[in-house]
């Protein structure tokens, strides 16, 4: 249906984009439900968002009835809670801002329902942590419709925990804070993504399918039953936090990538000490841990590091003048399949080739299509406004235009 001709007044539309972010110190556990407080604080690497991202736009309008979300193309249920945590959130502070008479907020439409639309450019729940960077980019774009400012980690950890890390770019630190109310549990930027130009990422997508034990369940279930997440969340996490971020600072990448491997090996041992145990990492996983030690074994040198999430997928974090060769490394090791698709995408990365001391040093057996595609990237800043209308992903009538 078409609105009235001067309908473009009556519809305010904002158009944002927000990164994924890739913890290096693990976040699993709530100590409330509710309002999202983790039981330790975490620490994560914002990803650059020209090749990974979620761009969401917002319209409001008089002439709208309800408010309305699209997920990549399809309607989704806008009344699921995390949702609503979010959109009353933002609209309360919305208020308070008008009442607080800060003049330069756009009070009409604050009564107004609003029609969401958000799409992300990798798969939805592979493992590429989409909750995050979707979340982060709803509070965003919505606090830029409403004039709302200040802390949104805050809002956005309603939606989804790691959401509030991806409200910043480069090192970001969720601390988890103390207070009952969650005011005080929010994201800081440790060092803008400026801070470690040399610093590249390698996604290696195992596969693009939906995990077994979504997080929400699986951490509830954690903190249930695991008395190893207990012992890591008082008496582990906090020493790391603080190693970690000494290590981000001064640029040390052996200690940042020692810390790294072992704080996603000790999240997925929490995993397996969960009753009944879950188990996110197959056998590809377990193939990447390999060819990660001996490949550093043969160096006598920590020059790749691998992390894990909730799935399969493999993070790799390593410096730009190793990126070639191990690129090479993990086609040799996991050859793709021929036909077709790119299995490289993301920043460009010049083919090499591996000296034979080095691929026996590896030894062992090729696993043909272990690997689906790399995604190349590196650090990148938080969320941002796309200033041109015609990357605004609603039409002037308020619904999804036909490419979103």
């Amino acid at each position: 249906i078409k609105m009235p001709e001067d309908s473009g007044k009556e519809l305010t539309m904002v158009t944002c984009s927000a990164p994924v972010n890739i913890a290096v110190i693990k976040y699993w556990g709530k100590r409330d439900e509710e309002l999202i407080l983790p039981i330790n604080s975490s620490l994560s690497v914002t990803l650059h968002q020209d090749q990974l991202k979620t761009t969401t736009t917002v319209a409001c309008s008089r002439l709208f009835q309800e408010d309305r979300i699209w997920l990549n193309g399809k309607e989704e249920d806008i009344t699921q809670p995390r949702l609503q945590s979010c959109l009353r959130e933002i609209r309360r502070l919305a208020r308070k801002r008008r009442s607080d008479g800060e003049a330069d907020v756009d009070t009409a439409g604050l009564s107004h329902k609003v029609h969401i639309c958000s799409v992300n450019n990798f798969p939805t729940a592979a493992g590429l942590a989409s909750s995050a960077a979707g979340y982060a980019c709803l509070v965003y774009t919505l606090s830029r419709v409403m004039g709302v400012e200040g802390e949104l980690s805050v809002v956005s950890r309603q939606g989804s925990g790691s959401a509030c890390r991806s409200m910043h770019g480069g090192f970001v630190q969720w601390i988890m804070g103390q207070q009952g109310d969650g005011k005080d549990s929010l994201a800081q930027q440790v060092e803008p993504e400026t801070h470690w130009p040399e610093l590249r990422v390698l996604v290696l997508v195992v596969s693009a399918e939906r995990k077994p034990v979504g997080s929400t369940s699986g951490m509830q279930t954690s903190v249930e039953t695991s008395i190893l997440l207990k012992h890591r969340a008082d008496s582990v996490v906090p020493a790391r936090m603080k190693e970690m971020i000494e290590a981000v600072h001064k640029r040390d990448f052996t200690a940042f990538a020692e810390l790294t491997m072992k704080d996603s090996n000790q999240f997925h041992a929490t995993c397996l000490d969960t009753y009944p145990p879950i188990f996110y990492l197959n056998d590809v996983s377990r193939c990447v841990i390999n060819l990660v030690h001996r490949y550093n074994r043969h160096y006598r040198e920590t020059k790749v590091a691998y992390t894990f999430d909730a799935g399969p997928n493999a993070v790799i974090y390593t410096l730009q003048q190793n990126v070639e060769e191990f690129v090479q490394v993990v086609k040799h090791f996991f050859p793709p399949e021929t036909n077709g698709g790119q299995f490289l995408k993301g920043l460009p990365v010049a083919p090499t080739t591996l000296s034979e001391e080095l691929k026996q040093a590896i030894g062992m057996e090729p696993m043909v299509k272990g690997i689906c595609y790399i995604i190349s990237t590196k650090a990148g800043p938080g969320p941002r406004v796309v200033e041109d209308p015609s990357e605004h992903l609603l039409g002037s009538d308020g619904l999804p235009k036909e490419s979103a």
